[in-house]
């Protein structure tokens, strides 16, 4: 059941329960998903897991990989990470969002290194990239200790926001 452990997380597949869906909903509406991530017009459960369905579940599908529930050992979901394929990117990218009351205790460093770990051995992934709010500090200080590096400014399709693209290539 879980891709992960680390030692004080573990990691699964999101799945269109309604447990995940609450969780989704809680997330992705919290005011700091919104300013750094954006909105992704998820406002009731049913809009949940329609976005859990066409999103990191059909990435599964199609991919093999995608976000991940991020829970305590204890079972108490705290954030997401994973990978992604997102339109506009050559390469997969690492994601990570914890809820504020998670933040801050290393959580989605130990995750997110998991993740990086696993898209590199499981996956032999050569180069992994980030996309990053420039405003988000905290985000990009966390994505340097993982081992990106700053590349340029980068603008999805359907977006005129501007953001960092980060990336990691594997050694020669």
């Amino acid at each position: 059941m879980y891709l992960l452990h680390t030692p004080r997380l573990q990691l699964r597949r999101l799945t269109d329960s309604d447990d995940d869906a609450r969780f989704t909903l809680t997330l992705l509406n919290d005011p700091d998903f919104h300013r750094f991530i954006g909105d992704r017009g998820v406002h009731s459960l049913e809009d949940a897991r329609n976005y859990l369905l066409q999103g990191p579940i059909a990435m599964y599908q199609s991919h093999g990989f995608g976000m991940y529930l991020v829970e305590l050992k204890d079972g108490t979901p705290i954030g997401q990470a994973g990978l992604l394929r997102r339109n506009g990117l050559d390469d997969v990218d690492i994601g990570f969002a914890f809820l504020p009351q998670y933040r801050g205790q290393g959580f989605a460093r130990e995750s997110a290194t998991a993740v990086m770990d696993w898209g590199k051995q499981q996956l032999a992934l050569k180069r992994i990239v980030a996309i990053a709010s420039p405003d988000n500090q905290r985000s990009i200080h966390l994505l340097e200790k993982l081992g990106l590096e700053k590349e340029r400014p980068v603008t999805l399709p359907g977006s005129d926001e501007q953001l960092l693209l980060m990336g990691w290539n594997q050694s020669s």
